[in-house]
C-alpha cells in the first residue's frame, strides 16, 4: 500500500520525496516577508514521523549547522517514516546573531503560543501546530548562552521510560534528568504528546566542530533506534553518564579567570578548578569543586565578578 502524502502549509509531499516549504511568519517595514524554513523528507515506506530543530535562541548556530549534516545524509527513497526539519526557528534573532526577537522576548519561553500573540507567541504556534503535532519525537538542538560553553548533553525527562531509551540511544557523554521549564518547547511538546530530547553543546554564534559531530551522530543514532535509517557504522558508543542533579560553582571573588578544569573531566570535592588573578597577576581566589562531579559546562569569560557562575558540574549516579 503506498504511503500518503504528506501536508504542510500549503503543499503535499509525496512518498520517496523531499521538499523545502516557507511558512509565514510576518512582514518587514521594508515590505519583504519573513518565513519559517522547513524541510520535509517524506519517506517510501511507513514509520514514526520525528522533527529536528535548531536556533530556537538566536546566537545557536551548531544546531543549524547539525541539520544540514543530517539531512546531507538522508534519502526519503529510503528513510522508513518522516523526517521534518527546521534549522532556524528564531528567523530574526539569528539574521542579527541575537538571542532573542527583536521585542527582547525568549522564544523558549512562548510556546504554546498564540496566533494572535506576540511576535514570539506567533512564531511558536506556528511550529507547534504545523510540525509538533504532527510528530511523535523531537530533538531540540541548543548551545550554551551568555559566554558559556557546553560539554554535548542531553536533557530530558529521564523518569519516562520512551524518552530514557532515545537519551540512551543518542548516546552523548552526560545525558541529564532536567525538569520542565514553562513555556519551552520540550514542555508545550510533551502536552501534545511527543518524547523531546533537547541536545547541549558548545558556545553560542560559533560553530565548535566537537559540539556538531558529536550532535549528527547523536540524531543518526536516534533515528536508527526507531527504525527509520540504517544503523549507524561505528563502533558501540560508550554509555552516557546519568546525571538526575547538577550545579554552577561560582565565584567568590572578582578577577581575571584562569580555568584549570576541562569539559567532560572528572572532579572531585574540594578540587582546584582554577583562580582569579587581579590585573598585575595577583592571585585572588582559588576556585575549588563544592561537590563530586563531570564538568558539563563553563564560562568563557575572561572577567567574572563575585558570584558569577564558573563551572557547571553534574552529578553522576554510579552504575
Amino acid at each position: 500500500m503506498v504511503r500518503s502524502s504528506f501536508e504542510i502549509g500549503t503543499i503535499r509531499v509525496r512518498p520517496g520525496l523531499q521538499r523545502s516549504v516557507s511558512l509565514p511568519i510576518t512582514r518587514l517595514v521594508t515590505g519583504a516577508d519573513v518565513d519559517l524554513p522547513v524541510r520535509v523528507v517524506h519517506g517510501r515506506e511507513d514509520g514514526p514521523t520525528v522533527w529536528i530543530n535548531a536556533a530556537i535562541h538566536g546566537d545557536e548556530a551548531v544546531g543549524v549547522e547539525v541539520v544540514r549534516q543530517v539531512l546531507a545524509g538522508i534519502d526519503p527513497k529510503t528513510l522508513r517514516g518522516t523526517l521534518i526539519a527546521v534549522p532556524i526557528v528564531n528567523v530574526l534573532g539569528f539574521m542579527t546573531g541575537d538571542r532573542y526577537l527583536p521585542d527582547r522576548r525568549d522564544l523558549n519561553r512562548s510556546f504554546p503560543g498564540s496566533a494572535r500573540g506576540s511576535l514570539a507567541g506567533r512564531i511558536a504556534h506556528l511550529m507547534m501546530n504545523e510540525v509538533v503535532a504532527k510528530s511523535t519525537v523531537g530533538i531540540d538542538l541548543h548551545t550554551g548562552s551568555d559566554r558559556r560553553t557546553n560539554l554535548p548533553q542531553i536533557r530530558t525527562d529521564l523518569e519516562d521510560p520512551e524518552t530514557r531509551e532515545l537519551a540512551e540511544a543518542f548516546a552523548a557523554p552526560v545525558m541529564l534528568h532536567a525538569r520542565l521549564r514553562d513555556g519551552s518547547l520540550r514542555h508545550a511538546a510533551r502536552e501534545r504528546g511527543a518524547k523531546v530530547l533537547l541536545y547541549e553543546a558548545g558556545e553560542a554564534w560559533r560553530m565548535d566542530p566537537w559540539a556538531i559531530d558529536a550532535g549528527v551522530v547523536g540524531v543518526r543514532r536516534v533515528l536508527a533506534h526507531l527504525g527509520m535509517v540504517d544503523p549507524v557504522d561505528e563502533e558501540a558508543p560508550a554509555a552516557s553518564q546519568e546525571s538526575w542533579r547538577s550545579a554552577w560553582v561560582r565565584a567568590r571573588g572578582t578577577g581575571m579567570l584562569h580555568l584549570e578544569a576541562r569539559l567532560g573531566q572528572q572532579v572531585e570535592k574540594g578540587e582546584r578548578l582554577g583562580g582569579l588573578f587581579d590585573s598585575f597577576g595577583k592571585r585572588v581566589r582559588l576556585v575549588h569543586a563544592d561537590r563530586d562531579g563531570i564538568v558539563i559546562g563553563h564560562t568563557e569569560a575572561p572577567l567574572v565578578n563575585s558570584g558569577d557562575a564558573v563551572i557547571h558540574l553534574a552529578e553522576v549516579t554510579a552504575t
